[in-house]
C-alpha cells in the first residue's frame, strides 16, 4: 500500500479523534498495514478545534506527523478555515455540507455530503456521526476493510451500540460510493 497521509479536523465532541484511532487500529490490527495516529485540541475540551493525524502504509513510518495530507476531513468551518491550504494537490477533501461552506479553491477531489443530515433522518442520534464519516470516507476510498472497522468497534464499544455503529459505517459507505 502506497502511504496515506490523512487529517481529520472539527471541533471537540465531534468524535474526529475516536474515529482516527479506530482507522488506525484497523488497519495495524486488522490489515496488517503500519500507522500512526496522532492529535491536538484547541484550549477548550468540547467545542474547541480537534485535529488527529493518521498515516497508514505498507513500511516504517518514520515520522508521526501529517504536513500535507492526502486525504482531509473538515467537520466544521472552523477548521476548513483552518486546514483547507495544507491539502497535496490532487488529494481529497471532504466536507459537510451542513457545517461547512466550501469557499476557496483547492486543487483536490472535492466532497460536500450531507454526513451530518443523512445521520440525524435515517438514524436520529448524532454520537454515529463519526463512524458514518469513517463510512463515508471508506466507500470514497477502500482505504481499509468495513469488517475491520467493526472488528475494532467489537472491542471499543458496549454491545448495545453495535448495531447502530454498524447502520452508521454502512449508511456512510452508501454515500461514499454514491459520490466516488
Amino acid at each position: 500500500m502506497e502511504r496515506v497521509r490523512i487529517v481529520f479536523s472539527g471541533s471537540g465532541g465531534q468524535g474526529v479523534i475516536t474515529a482516527a484511532i479506530i482507522l488506525a487500529e484497523a488497519a495495524v490490527l486488522y490489515e496488517g498495514l503500519e500507522a500512526t495516529q496522532s492529535q491536538s485540541y484547541g484550549p477548550e475540551a468540547r467545542g474547541g478545534a480537534t485535529r488527529s493525524d493518521v498515516i497508514i502504509a505498507g513500511k516504517t513510518i518514520r515520522f508521526p506527523k501529517v504536513i500535507q495530507p492526502n486525504i482531509l476531513v473538515c467537520l466544521t468551518q472552523e477548521a476548513y478555515n483552518k486546514f483547507y491550504s495544507i491539502i497535496r494537490p490532487g488529494g481529497l477533501l471532504l466536507t459537510d455540507s451542513r457545517y461547512v461552506n466550501i469557499e476557496r479553491k483547492v486543487d483536490a477531489r472535492q466532497y460536500q455530503l450531507p454526513m451530518y443530515e443523512t445521520v440525524m433522518e435515517k438514524i436520529g442520534k448524532p454520537i454515529v456521526f463519526n463512524i458514518f464519516m469513517l463510512g463515508t470516507l471508506m466507500g470514497l476510498t477502500d482505504m481499509v476493510r468495513p469488517e475491520s472497522i467493526m472488528k475494532v468497534l467489537k472491542n471499543r464499544i458496549p454491545s448495545r451500540f453495535l448495531e447502530m455503529n454498524e447502520q452508521a459505517l454502512n449508511l456512510g459507505m452508501e454515500l461514499g460510493k454514491e459520490n466516488k
